[in-house]
């Protein structure tokens, strides 16, 4: 697998290579510029789709000093600065995206994801909302998620809920929406509904080790610790040294004292 991931990103570089040196040969006008930066993109989208984060980083800085005004570059580059964790750099390039087309859904969304990653709630909404209306969005499940989680954190749990059942109409197999769905009827002290939400989640991924340890909680909160340490060892066994691991293995703990 690893090898053909190699032989996939050598070809696609190869290709955009190949079309910088015959756009070289045609001269240096305006379009054959950006067409250029366009080329040079194309090569670091095919690292970071690798997870080569810094070659693909370098690659795109290259563009950018071809041609600047490529929303889809500016928001490559928010992307993969995202996934090193400078989350400044990643907000300054979804603006500059945005700047150059005010109407790009992408962007608003990744834009939110930063908001949300530095805990700025207000900023989140904010970014989630212009998009979450938008009939040509073909994931409006990911806006409206991030939407749900900023008002959780907001502990605005009745406007919460309303989106993750947004999410969940657009997306019933959406598996974030299920867990944070289940947090959410935790934080309003519905259990009963918690365990549903949690349960449907864990039939649509039944190796997410997250959903079994809110399970846990759950029926914790429920008043039956025997379903809570099961949920709990499920989620232990699932995703051994993490720490969610250790999290359950501390709520097993607690029970068995």
């Amino acid at each position: 697998m690893k090898i053909k991931k190699k032989e996939r990103l050598a070809s696609v570089i190869a290709m955009a290579m190949a079309a910088l040196i015959l756009l070289a040969s045609c001269g240096a006008n305006r379009e054959m510029v950006r067409r250029q930066g366009e080329a040079v993109r194309h090569v670091g989208e095919a690292y970071m789709g690798s997870r080569e984060y810094t070659s693909a980083l370098r690659e795109f800085l290259k563009a950018e000093k071809l041609y600047w005004r490529d929303h889809l570059l500016h928001n490559d580059l928010g992307l993969v600065y995202m996934a090193k964790n400078s989350l400044e750099a990643a907000e300054k390039s979804f603006k500059n995206a945005l700047r150059l087309k005010r109407d790009y859904s992408d962007g608003w969304n990744n834009l939110s994801s930063v908001y949300l990653a530095m805990k700025e709630w207000d900023g989140a909404i904010q970014c989630g909302e212009k998009i979450i209306d938008d009939l040509t969005y073909a994931t409006p499940h990911y806006p409206l998620s991030n939407l749900g989680w900023a008002y959780y954190n907001k502990k605005e749990y009745a406007t919460a809920e309303i989106y993750y059942k947004r999410a969940l109409e657009a997306e019933p197999g959406f598996v974030i929406a299920l867990r944070d769905l289940g947090r959410t009827y935790m934080a309003m002290g519905n259990m009963s509904d918690a365990i549903k939400i949690l349960t449907r989640g864990a039939k649509v991924s039944p190796g997410y080790a997250e959903l079994y340890f809110y399970l846990g909680q759950a029926w914790a909160g429920a008043g039956r610790p025997e379903k809570a340490v099961e949920n709990y060892r499920r989620a232990a066994a699932l995703w051994p040294g993490s720490p969610c691991a250790d999290d359950a293995e501390k709520e097993m703990l607690k029970i068995e004292k």
